[in-house]
């Protein structure tokens, strides 16, 4: 988005003051009426390409050169407007069908209003980040025209009208505005065709009116039908409530109604009803479990009447059942797949349905039998109900379509049919979607989202995004893969690429010590500094060194990539950098955190070159105790790179003298104290093998899984970082006593312990003991077995 922000000089003879007014309740019950003033103006540019009038208007952009206009002289032309057309949506049609706005080469030239951007914002927090992403995506071309600043475009609120009805008449407003201004535009050029400005909306009152006022206004479904591959377009569209209202007329209510949000609260402040994260067990999606913080265990919720329309991860308020009705937890695995088998999508409409099919109330009764009589291990606990939703968490869904809920298979037939999609994660119930391209479908990797889950469905409805390809080919299911655990696999945007140093790979450290990229910083790169890491490794962010002093200390420094230096705070780089949060590792391929140029060249800590660092150089005695430390920014030049196992040959073998390699060998005998030292101190240590895969090299097909073996170099590097941390932490804090922050792991609670407690009592004759880290190290360490080594 860009700002409009003016010179005084610009707000005298075309500028208009107006205001705007709210009431706004207080804590107290007193009413407060709040005015802003409101600047309207008419040097707010349209960002047509076509328009010249508007050029001047364009605001300078960072380097003091006008922005180029958004819009473009060529909108796409469809069937319905072959001279092109902008669009103009409103709420309804961002809410219904962002993922069509979204999807490459199908929807640009779009004109997002002031109102409209606002009116997401307070309808769905996600949604307005999404519709933000999009108008800062160069290539799809959305505009954020401030139409309630710009005079000819704003309008006061009527007496007796509700907010709603303001918006829709502002949208209606500033298309009526967009069509005269670039008809004028265009009058001037008179080779040039005028492109339609068609308003998008999903409310029938709104495209009404729109009509009665001569603009070209139609609504998601008219629109889509008119573009190639309509079809597909078309599944993208979340189906409308007054469709599914017309469906549903005759519909039976199935679950329960929620509560009202101050019904809710009130319970809650009460302690009558409990606030918590909905969460179902990934073994028996008939169970879920809520944390709530007026009780040590998790209340049980068992059935789908109990859960009432929850999905996994929304915020619910629950009601505790009477205690006749309590439950234990299951032992069983019921995977809805097997479950329900056969189900006809389209019950729903045909025939009334049960919200507990009759293979549900089985499980379910078998599960109670066996809890009866049982002793501490199956013991009945606190069940509930949900009662009501604080907040939904609904998200992307990969599946795949139930073959068994298809009933058209014809690939020629474009009927709409609803089926089920049936989603990788199995805490996630059945997702009704209704789509025209079925048969296609089949035995495809699909992603979905959920739009509702009313009252009359058994299952949340949903509609169809795009399909990831075949399943079980590496494509589809990596690509499904990142997609569960939301990782951002996009390519880096233009905004982030444009942070990059101008010189690319062929950066250098400046050669002069005068250069402001050395200011503050120690000259290292005399020190015999090298890296350990895993083989292959190309993001090298962290060196170390070792050498022994004249008064018999060593002097030891951990040297860590400074990428302060390339990313400013703030900046795109850095917004796009927190929203990945890692570096992330497949088998196959990485999916960087940073673009490549600084993740693999200029922020890896590579041999025989200069690299700006951040170091910590300590002065250790023969005990690894530190003397003193010193904190720097540096330049350092590591001399070797080494995979773990390359280092400890080179520390094993004893005809390798060089000072690099005592070096190494001064580490690892302080490593090995720092170690014991921790160990002793009551240090946990859990860690389960690594595994590595194995690729065949030409096609880089997976061909084995081995286990990797830990060497003494893995906890050399280990323990060099751990003393790194440690010590900044504590210089933070000696500087920074207010503002510093310890992430501080809180002993789990005693019950956490009592499953694993009572099987080893039980099966080994095994007492573990949980009072501190030390005590559950030292249990552990008791648990062994000579039979089972």
């Amino acid at each position: 988005m860009t700002s409009l922000k003016r010179s005084h000089a610009s707000t005298s003879s075309t500028t208009t003051l107006s205001s705007k007014t709210y009431l706004r309740t207080l804590k107290s019950g007193k009413v407060q009426k709040i005015v802003r003033e409101l600047y309207l103006r008419q040097d707010i540019p349209c960002s047509s390409q076509l328009c010249t009038a508007c050029l001047d208007l364009a605001p300078s952009g960072f380097h003091k050169k006008a922005e180029t206009p958004v819009l473009s002289n060529t909108p796409a032309a469809t069937k319905q407007f072959p001279q092109g057309h902008y669009l103009v949506p409103d709420t309804n049609a961002f809410l219904s069908a962002m993922d069509l706005f979204e999807s490459e080469g199908v929807v640009q030239d779009v004109v997002v209003l002031q109102t409209v951007l606002e009116e997401v914002k307070n309808r769905s927090l996600p949604l307005y980040h999404r519709l933000i992403a999009l108008t800062k995506n160069e290539g799809k071309r959305f505009y954020v025209f401030f139409n309630d600043f710009r005079l000819e475009t704003y309008i006061q609120r009527d007496v007796r009208e509700t907010i709603n009805d303001r918006n829709d008449r502002a949208v209606r407003k500033a298309c009526a505005w967009y069509a005269g201004h670039l008809k004028e535009a265009v009058t001037a050029r008179k080779s040039v065709r005028c492109p339609a400005v068609v308003m998008l909306s999903e409310d029938r009152e709104n495209l009404r009116k729109a009509k009665d006022d001569g603009l070209l206004a139609l609504n998601l479904h008219d629109y889509v039908s008119g573009l190639p591959d309509a079809d597909r377009l078309l599944d993208m569209v979340a189906s409308g409530r007054e469709g599914r209202a017309s469906r549903d007329s005759k519909a039976e209510l199935l679950y329960p109604e929620y509560m009202s949000i101050s019904a809710m609260l009130t319970g809650v402040k009460a302690g009558t009803l409990h606030q918590g994260v909905f969460n179902v067990s990934p073994y028996n999606y008939l169970e879920g479990s809520v944390h709530v913080p007026a009780f040590d265990r998790s209340l049980i919720i068992q059935g789908r009447e109990n859960s009432n329309r929850a999905v996994s991860g929304d915020l619910v308020v629950v009601e505790i059942l009477p205690k006749d009705q309590w439950k234990a937890p299951s032992s069983k695995a019921i995977d809805e797949e097997d479950v329900n088998k056969n189900e006809n999508a389209e019950n729903e409409e045909d025939e009334r349905e049960a919200v507990v099919t009759e293979q549900e109330r089985r499980a379910l009764q078998d599960e109670v039998k066996k809890t009866h009589g049982k002793g501490a291990e199956g013991r009945p606990q606190p069940t509930s109900k949900v009662v009501g939703i604080i907040k939904r968490n609904w998200r992307q869904y990969v599946g795949h379509i139930d073959k068994d809920s298809v009933r058209s298979r014809n690939k020629e037939s474009r009927a709409q049919q609803a089926v089920f999609l049936i989603p990788m994660d199995k805490r996630v119930p059945k997702i009704r979607v209704r789509t025209r391209q079925a048969a296609d479908l089949l035995g495809k990797r699909v992603l979905v989202t959920i739009d509702s889950w009313d009252r009359e469905s058994r299952y949340p409805v949903g509609h169809f995004i795009r399909s990831l390809g075949e399943l079980e080919t590496k494509g589809a299911e990596t690509g499904a893969l990142l997609l569960e655990w939301d990782v951002q696999y996009r390519p880096f945007p233009k905004t982030v690429l444009d942070c990059l140093p101008a010189e690319g790979h062929d950066w250098k450290v400046p050669a002069s010590t005068d250069d402001p990229g050395w200011k503050g910083r120690r000259d290292l790169r005399d020190l015999l500094v090298c890296s350990i890491d895993p083989p292959g490794c190309v993001d090298i962010d962290d060196a170390l060194h070792a050498r022994q002093l004249p008064n018999g200390n060593y002097e030891v420094g951990v040297h860590i990539a400074d990428v302060s230096h390339f990313v400013r705070p703030n900046n795109s780089m850095d917004k796009e950098a927190s929203l990945r949060g890692t570096t992330v590792y497949l088998v196959d391929k990485r999916i960087d955190m940073l673009p490549m140029l600084l993740g693999t060249d200029l922020c890896s800590l590579k041999p025989y070159v200069e690299r700006y660092a951040f170091s910590v150089v300590w002065e250790l005695d023969r005990n690894a105790d530190i003397v003193s430390a010193s904190f720097t920014k540096s330049v350092i030049r590591s001399r070797e790179a080494f995979s773990y196992e390359a280092a400890q040959l080179r520390i094993d073998d004893k005809s390798q003298k060089d000072d690099l390699t005592k070096g190494m060998r001064h580490l690892m005998i302080l490593s090995k104290k720092l170690r014991a030292k921790r160990m002793a101190a009551g240090a946990l240590n859990l860690a389960s093998p690594e595994v590595r895969v194995e690729m065949e090299s030409e096609t880089s097909d997976p061909v084995d899984v081995k286990t990797k073996q830990l060497l003494d170099t893995n906890q050399l590097v280990e323990e060099f970082m751990l003393l790194a941390n440690i010590s900044v932490a504590g210089r933070i804090y000696e500087v920074f006593p207010q503002t510093a922050l310890l992430r501080r792991h809180a002993a789990p609670p005693k019950n956490n312990f009592e499953e694993l407690s009572n099987q080893l009592k039980v099966k080994k004759g095994v007492e573990l003991q949980t009072d501190s880290s030390k005590a559950v190290a030292d249990s552990l360490d008791a648990c062994a077995d000579p039979n089972e080594p």
